[in-house]
């Protein structure tokens, strides 16, 4: 299996379990009385599992977009970028007269 799939598939379960986390933390912590509407629903189970479902998707496309970005900046050992010294200075900004004609 190549490096990346890899990697993807493990983001994705670390995504996904800290989706699990979140969703436990809601609602053990009764947020917006989520506790009460899933154990008194006859589809309450339902609205956990697509709950976590969702927020999973989220966070696994996050903890990968931050794996991906914090492998960009190792190997850039050389100091060349971001100081744009080759473009030229410019002069100040000077306003320009425009004309408008009294008509309306």
């Amino acid at each position: 299996m190549p490096k990346l799939i890899k990697l993807y598939i493990t983001q994705a379960v670390i995504g996904f379990a800290i989706s699990a986390v979140f969703v436990g933390a809601l609602l053990y912590f009764n947020v917006a009385n989520l506790w009460h509407l899933v154990t008194h629903s006859d589809v309450g189970i339902l609205a956990v599992v697509i709950l976590w479902v969702s927020n999973g998707i989220v966070f696994a496309g996050v903890q990968f977009a931050i794996t991906i970005m914090g492998m960009a900046g190792k190997n850039d050992d050389d100091d060349t970028g971001g100081k744009r010294d080759d473009l030229p200075v410019l002069a100040a900004p000077m306003p320009i007269p425009v004309k408008v004609s009294e008509r309306r």
